[in-house]
């Protein structure tokens, strides 16, 4: 890597989207933004936005065949601008995968040995993986002398100790199947931990965050000096916390019972938790700020549906807050826990003897920038601190082609 090549593209490819951005290391700068979306279909867009040269927004449609074609297509969009991807000041790309299994602990640069791993764990990240390795093996042909870098969504929660990564089942059969707690969002939770302790003006090894990442997927993780000790998520994204149209924590037994009494298949059972439960299977909406205005105007359905959101939310505040023993924060991020101050307010309310409560006009206030919504007396802090997975991929990319 030359001494100029400090640009990283980061690459998110989803199984019909590729979304991307361009940034300059040296600053942390983002160059462009953009996404292609409904790849394979006839009326694909193409959005893309040179932030750089204080471009305006460009929209494109027509059919894409598929992800090589996706990034060509942003690859004449980059040149456009001057930023190309034959440009010799790119230094990497990153790519986000999403799940690493136990190998990979941290970013990893990309090559036969690391793909067919990635492929492996095709089983236990079916929807994920495949359009993560259709958009690494796409640009490795398009760029086969760039350093590929893979970030796992899981590598962060590789730090939970074995009692609370473990289920309780067989385990010979656990091992055999790799059924474990594994975690995602991982990018999301190593970045708004370590933002939060900044916020604190403290090093992140000495402070105990619990990070509520609450978007149409969610999760919660306890973070103990730096280090994830437990997350909401398992072995797939449906655990945890209620999310859009994710049940979330459910009796396994429920499963059983739909097959034999509802005559449900497999596949059935795994479209309903996953993409009819949550908030859209309670209400019918899985939009927060529908979800509020519906309560507004006096819906039960819609009411019942956020008093049940809140409630997991507060049992995994305090189950993570018993792991921790010392809480320093509660840091929410994500679409959600950015914007939603009802549900900040919410989660916190009535856990006054637990050191956490909220100011209604910090909370109110609408910012782009990390900050406190607790007031002065408050115990624990409570921090609204923006994610940017994008930024967290390029910089560990950059670190690891740079050393």
């Amino acid at each position: 890597m030359t001494a100029t090549a400090t640009r990283v593209l980061v690459l998110n490819s989803g199984s019909s989207s590729l979304k991307y951005q361009l940034l300059d290391m040296t600053d942390a700068t983002r160059l462009a933004v953009g996404l292609v979306e409904r790849i394979g279909e006839e009326t694909s867009r193409l959005s893309h936005t040179p932030l750089a040269a204080g471009g305006e927004k460009r929209e494109t449609e027509g059919p894409i065949a598929d992800h090589e074609a996706a990034l060509k297509a942003v690859g004449a969009e980059l040149t456009a601008d001057g930023l190309g991807l034959d440009s010799p000041k790119l230094a990497a790309i990153g790519h986000r995968v999403v799940h690493g299994g136990l190998k990979f602990t941290e970013p990893t640069v990309i090559d036969e040995a690391v793909l067919k791993e990635i492929e492996r764990l095709v089983p236990v990240a079916p929807l994920h993986n495949p359009a993560n390795l259709t958009g690494i093996r796409t640009a490795r042909a398009l760029r086969p002398d760039l350093p590929q870098v893979a970030v796992f969504d899981t590598a962060f929660h590789t730090t939970m100790p074995e009692h609370a990564a473990r289920y309780a089942i067989d385990v010979a059969t656990a091992d055999a199947h790799r059924i474990r707690r594994y975690g995602f969002h991982g990018t999301s939770h190593a970045y708004v931990s370590r933002k939060t302790a900044e916020l604190l003006g403290k090093d992140p090894a000495e402070v105990n965050v619990i990070v509520l990442h609450l978007g149409n997927g969610a999760s919660a993780s306890a973070v103990a000096g730096g280090r994830c000790v437990d997350t909401s998520m398992g072995l797939t994204p449906l655990e945890g916390l209620v999310m859009g149209t994710r049940s979330g924590d459910i009796d396994p037994a429920v499963t059983f019972h739909l097959k034999r009494v509802a005559g449900m298949s497999e596949d059935e059972v795994d479209v309903l938790l996953n993409k009819k439960s949550g908030l859209i299977g309670l209400c019918g909406d899985n939009d927060m700020r529908e979800i509020r205005r519906r309560i507004d105007e006096g819906d039960e359905r819609a009411a019942l549906a956020f008093d049940i959101y809140i409630h997991r939310l507060k049992k995994y505040i305090g189950a993570y807050s018993a792991v921790l023993g010392r809480v320093d924060a509660v840091a929410f991020t994500a679409g959600v826990g950015e914007n939603a101050a009802p549900v900040r307010e919410a989660a916190v309310a009535g856990l006054e003897e637990m050191g956490l409560a909220v100011d209604a006009s910090l909370n109110a206030v609408r910012s782009g920038e990390p900050r406190l919504i607790s007031p002065e007396y408050a115990r624990v802090a409570v921090a609204v601190v923006p994610t940017d997975e994008e930024l967290e991929i390029a910089q560990q990319t950059y670190a690891l082609v740079s050393a």
